[in-house]
């Protein structure tokens, strides 16, 4: 089993806490180091945890630029900020600043998780309204990978084969080819040449999501 994600998150509206405390309580794989943390007492929390996320509250922060602070210091630690219903411009800049994801309040609480999965592996999230900028583009709305996926899309990009794929996750080919089928889908490409283009997402960023493409013809075992 892989090793739960470790997340901190910073002071949120009481609503918000309560949800974001439930959701993140209930999954196995997100281990909630600390949660509701005042903005003043953030970087005292991740130096005391160490986590591999920082879910923070926009509305908390004195500007966007404490994302670039908390990021300079702390750059082993992903940063996702969520806002109420942030624009493209908002994301953007945030992003450009040192943010991994840049999500809304108001999302489902499957994609939360999906984001805090995805931003500890360096992938960029967006909000579905959210665009490109800077050569940057981002994992979106509901098109976000599983984690499955992610674990998936890591093999692929190391070239290994699908039976190598199912060997190492101990699936069966068919589910890795149907992975396979699904992350080409949501990031828009068709076929692993295509993927190795993108780059690796933990080292640049996380390809946009685009129209359904045809998969790729299936490996031979």
């Amino acid at each position: 089993m892989a090793e739960a994600v470790k997340v901190v998150t910073s002071e949120f509206e009481d609503l918000v806490a309560l949800g974001l405390g439930q959701l993140l309580s209930q999954e196995h794989n997100i281990a909630l180091l600390e949660g509701g943390v005042p903005i003043e007492r953030i970087e005292s929390a991740i130096e005391r945890h160490g986590p591999d996320v920082l879910l923070v509250n926009f509305g908390s922060l004195a500007s966007p630029a404490a994302v670039a602070q908390l990021h300079q210091d702390f750059p082993h630690t992903r940063v996702v900020v969520l806002a109420n219903r942030p624009t493209s411009q908002e994301c953007n800049q945030l992003l450009s600043l040192g943010a991994t994801g840049c999500i809304s309040k108001e999302t489902e609480g499957r994609d939360v998780v999906n984001a805090i999965h995805l931003a500890s592996r360096g992938m960029h999230v967006l909000p579905r309204s959210a665009g490109v900028v800077g050569g940057r583009s981002g994992v979106k709305g509901s098109d976000l990978l599983t984690p499955r996926e992610a674990d998936v899309l890591e093999l692929l990009q190391q070239g290994d084969r699908n039976a190598q794929i199912a060997h190492t996750l101990s699936i069966g080919i068919e589910t890795v080819r149907t992975h396979a089928r699904n992350i080409y889908r949501k990031l828009g490409i068709s076929s692993r040449r295509e993927l190795a283009r993108l780059g690796r997402p933990g080292l640049t960023t996380a390809p946009a999501m685009g129209a359904v493409a045809e998969p790729e013809a299936p490996d031979n075992p």
